[in-house]
């Protein structure tokens, strides 16, 4: 027994050795039972249709919910935490209206990528150490790596639902290595959020129900990521500059004090994707958003859905500068793109120079949804002095 929790003691040893040589900055153990709260919290999540139009988390609930459901073989986790801060305040370019704001984790590689990549040099190490079998996952796996990563002791999930390190703050990318291996666990985390309801404070919509409890419906980094349709009226205005994610409660967080900036060199942020200009963003076609998001995350949402988000931020901005590129996505051929547009310009032009858009444009839109934007927008700049 002894030799036994000796070697096991080893194997942890020599795990937490090679995931720090790869860039982890914090790694811890657990079992795939020592989340046993997290079930109930997803099934209630999703009898409240909090996950909005996300249907693969009620597919995948039972696997998600439970890591054996996933793999029933597995016997110890290990979860590892890569810290991606930015090197500047992310709320700084919320006050630049003709700027964009992207989020700190989109700003360079797919971090998918490259967290997993690692993940697998570090499987590949223990598998050949100890003789058992390895899995590895990110977060496209049904796998609930901030309840299990509050187990392993890396941090707690706040009030905004996020992981919280006291060592790295709000900013750490999650991985987890499954295995069938026995592995001593950590203690878990507590809950070191108190009084304070900052992150909740600050959502621009209201996206907390109440503390340690997220609508998806009404966050900017669904609604600009995973929300496929025409995002709801009554949040673009909400929205601002943010065209994909959104840091707010992740960045006012007090314990980012002791955050670092993120050492990966492919996890730091592009210079150009810090606060590109949306004038340069608004007519991009789809060959021109692949080759600037080219390994970035954003360039899953597609062409169409990232303008959509900008026209949002264009509606927002104040801008006439913006007048003659959303014009021209009027006639653009995604009707997402065309809807946007119709609000975009909502909001920049008078009345009279709106109504003349409706009367060229209006009576030729195919689409119900794009002529119910323009039916929206010419009763919402009808109430507007000219």
């Amino acid at each position: 027994m002894r030799a036994a929790r000796a070697e096991s003691e080893r194997l942890r040893a020599f795990v937490e050795r090679e995931a720090r040589a790869l860039g982890f900055n914090v790694v811890g153990f657990t079992t795939p039972d020592a989340a046993p709260a997290a079930p109930g919290r997803l099934a209630h999540f999703l009898r409240e249709g909090r996950h909005g139009t996300m249907g693969w988390m009620e597919e995948t609930a039972m696997r998600r919910a439970r890591p054996r459901a996933l793999w029933p073989a597995v016997r110890s986790i290990v979860m590892l935490g890569m810290n991606y801060g930015p090197d500047e305040d992310p709320l700084a370019v919320l006050q630049a209206k003709d700027r964009a704001a992207i989020s700190v984790y989109a700003r360079n590689r797919d971090y998918h990528d490259v967290v997993k990549g690692k993940l697998k040099q570090i499987a590949g190490k223990l598998a050949a150490k100890c003789g058992d079998d390895v899995k590895v996952f990110v977060d496209t796996a049904p796998v609930m790596e901030k309840p299990l990563a509050e187990a392993a002791g890396i941090g707690w999930q706040g009030k905004h639902t996020n992981l919280v390190s006291r060592e790295m703050g709000s900013w750490l990318f999650l991985g987890s290595i499954f295995t069938t291996a026995e592995i001593p666990a950590d203690r878990p985390e507590t809950d070191h959020c108190g009084s304070c309801r900052a992150c909740l404070d600050v959502c621009p919509t209201d996206a907390f129900p109440a503390p340690y409890q997220l609508d998806a419906r009404r966050c900017i980094s669904y609604l600009t990521i995973e929300h496929k349709g025409p995002i709801p009226r009554e949040l673009r205005a909400k929205m601002g500059n943010r065209i994909y994610g959104c840091d707010d409660c992740l960045a006012v967080c007090p314990w980012n004090k002791f955050a670092q900036e993120a050492s990966e060199a492919k996890l730091k942020a592009r210079d150009d994707l810090k606060a590109p200009a949306l004038v340069d963003l608004i007519e991009l076609d789809d060959a021109g958003f692949r080759g600037l998001f080219s390994g970035s995350p954003v360039k899953r949402i597609g062409r169409d859905r990232f303008i959509r988000n900008v026209l949002i931020a264009a509606g927002n901005s104040g801008e006439p500068a913006l007048v003659p590129a959303c014009t021209r996505l009027l006639e653009d051929e995604a009707a997402l793109v065309r809807g946007a547009a119709v609000w975009a310009l909502s909001r920049l032009l008078n009345r009279d120079r709106f109504e003349a858009l409706a009367r060229r444009y209006r009576p030729g839109e195919a689409d119900p949804q794009v002529v119910e934007e323009w039916d929206s927008a010419l009763a919402f700049i009808g109430e507007l002095v000219p």
